[in-house]
């Protein structure tokens, strides 16, 4: 047991004891720094690097805040994709094994009836996609007047135009002693000063830099345009290559998908507009080794955990830093040794990528390809 982490020498034992079995040391920077908060039941703000921990850093307090007694629910977690949904329940199960607690995720597209069978089950911790949550609210299936705590989970993703109506309506059907919690990997501040308006005086926490930082490596790759599929061919040929690759629309992905399947290529594809099951077996396909490149969109740089992936390409430069960092976020997760960033960049790109990587302070190296391998130099 740690004891350098005040907080988790309070938890309930079967918490504790589930630390220790998942054999971890010292807590990340983050959960360090929100965890006690959480359990005091302030509302926080919370931003961290992807990979260090962050549903943890909230899973675990609020678990131990649960009365098992109490078959209500309590706890409620918004996150802006499935992928996220599925993932944050799947760590509330892990953490809750030895305990009563019972949680269920609610998603849109799902089958309602299916959901509201779950809601039977009487979860005290709910997670689900705004839209989904809210639609059962309004229908009285989902009832609000015991939850003590919300979290937003992707924080910058939810307080946005598109989601703050259906945010506001979520916060507003609890009593106003509720907790409030984001979470993000990177917060803008028109987006902090946003959150902090639905809050009562609540506790910002910025880790900066990432525990993770250190192992991984950006590189880049300097080619025209059309020459981009040329190294992303041989990038496919390098020993142990196994990544995700960027694309930044649904019509390049599809025509990049076809064109490396004719070179020959063993290549998958993840977008919005493909079913659940499609995309669970693309992944599927990435983890055992039957694709070595998995062509993706936006929709994969957020809850999506692919347990040690050593690449991640950016095919096309992401829009803004917040892009670059979610998508890079994919590897070198924590728990991971290790993983590589690659870009494949016009010169013009290169500029943006450079300011990129200064605005999250990594280091990136140019590199080339030679006789299959990554090298450093032309030579």
């Amino acid at each position: 047991m740690t004891s350098k982490w005040p907080f988790l020498s309070g938890l309930k034992p079967h918490f504790q004891e589930a630390w220790s079995k998942a054999g971890f040391e010292d807590p990340t920077a983050i959960q360090k720094e929100t965890a006690s908060l959480i359990l005091e039941g302030k509302d926080v703000v919370a931003s961290s690097p992807t990979g260090t921990g962050k549903t943890l850093a909230y899973v675990l307090p609020l678990l131990e805040k649960i009365n098992e007694g109490n078959k209500n629910i309590q706890a409620v977690i918004i996150a802006p994709s499935r992928e996220l949904v599925m993932q944050i329940l799947q760590e509330i199960q892990t953490w809750a094994v030895g305990s009563s607690i019972q949680a269920a995720s609610f998603i849109g597209g799902a089958n309602v009836k299916r959901q509201l069978e779950k809601l039977k089950k009487r979860p005290q911790i709910i997670v689900g996609t705004p839209g989904r949550i809210f639609e059962l609210i309004k229908q009285k299936k989902v009832k609000m007047h015991e939850v003590k705590s919300i979290v937003l989970d992707e924080g910058d993703q939810l307080i946005t135009p598109e989601y703050m109506q259906t945010i506001s309506g979520i916060i507003k059907s609890t009593l106003s002693e509720r907790q409030l919690i984001l979470f993000s990997a990177t917060l803008q501040d028109h987006t902090i000063q946003t959150a902090q308006k639905l809050m009562k005086n609540p506790e910002t926490i910025q880790v900066k830099t990432s525990e993770n930082s250190g192992k991984v490596e950006h590189i880049y790759f300097v080619c025209e345009e059309r020459e981009k599929i040329d190294i992303l061919s041989k990038l496919d040929r390098v020993n142990s290559m196994k990544a995700l690759v960027f694309l930044n629309d649904i019509g390049k992905l599809n025509v990049l998908t076809e064109k490396m399947k004719f070179k020959g290529h063993s290549v998958g594809e993840l977008h919005s507009e493909l079913k659940k099951e499609a995309r669970a077996k693309a992944i599927n396909r990435l983890q055992t080794g039957e694709h070595s490149l998995l062509l993706t969109t936006e929709v994969a740089a957020r809850g999506l955990d692919i347990a040690n992936l050593p690449f991640v390409i950016h095919f096309d430069l992401p829009e803004n830093v917040s892009q670059y960092t979610h998508r890079s976020g994919r590897t070198g997760r924590l728990g991971s040794t290790s993983g590589t960033v690659i870009s494949i960049v016009t010169q013009r790109e290169e500029r943006k990528l450079k300011q990129f990587c200064r605005e999250i302070e990594v280091p990136v190296t140019q590199k080339y390809l030679f006789a299959g391998e990554i090298v450093d130099s032309r030579e």
